[in-house]
């Protein structure tokens, strides 16, 4: 007998569903759930037996960098450094919102991450936020799908692909079109635009003018 995720609809029970959800970081589980983009497999980012298990489910090559979740600024800074104190006013315009930026590390962090930069959000996404304000870390955000195919955002169709691979996954029934996050690059001297999301290029540009 094949085994299922256990469901958890996160509008029926706001407050249980962030207790679960903090459960299963806790615990170093991969889970799955919604965002202000598309569904995303969560887990820990500094358990590496989560994010082991995480590639092996997407197929995914082992380097490659994941999109993180964080609730705050004060959160952000405890990880990166900005190229320019202007950036910081520039954050404050566009978080929170389904546009995610990739930022130098602080040294005392790249050893950790394997890695100079990383990608940081503050979704616009009242599930999300609640449960990374009860972190005060940062949250795995990739896709729900196998490399090279199109991410999933149906949460029928995701319980009946993914529900063996993980022990939880949260949904909603409150469902929409919507597209993976914008792609920002603060990390050198000039900003750059590196994917155009739900949030348009020509208004990233007038924020990073």
């Amino acid at each position: 007998m094949k085994r299922k995720a256990k469901l958890i609809n996160i509008e029926e029970n706001p407050q249980l569903a962030v207790r679960e959800a903090v459960s299963c970081y806790n615990a170093k589980e991969v889970f799955i759930y919604p965002t202000d983009t598309i569904y995303g497999f969560g887990c820990d980012r500094f358990s590496e037996s989560a994010l082991e298990k995480i590639n092996i489910i997407k197929q995914r090559q082992e380097n490659k960098q994941f999109i993180l979740l964080i609730d705050s600024l004060d959160t952000l800074f405890n990880y990166i450094i900005l190229s320019k104190k202007k950036y910081e006013e520039l954050l404050k315009k566009i978080w929170p919102n389904p546009v995610s930026v990739i930022f130098e590390l602080r040294d005392d962090k790249k050893e950790i991450f394997k890695s100079k930069t990383a990608a940081f959000r503050i979704p616009n996404h009242k599930f999300c936020l609640s449960l990374l304000s009860a972190l005060k870390a940062p949250l795995v955000s990739t896709s729900v799908n196998i490399k090279d195919e199109r991410p999933l955002n149906d949460h029928l169709t995701i319980i009946e692909r993914f529900s063996r691979y993980v022990g939880t996954i949260f949904y909603t029934n409150f469902e929409e079109n919507r597209e993976p996050s914008s792609l920002i690059d603060l990390s050198g001297e000039t900003p750059q635009i590196i994917r155009q999301g739900s949030i348009k290029f020509v208004d990233l540009f007038g924020k990073l003018l």
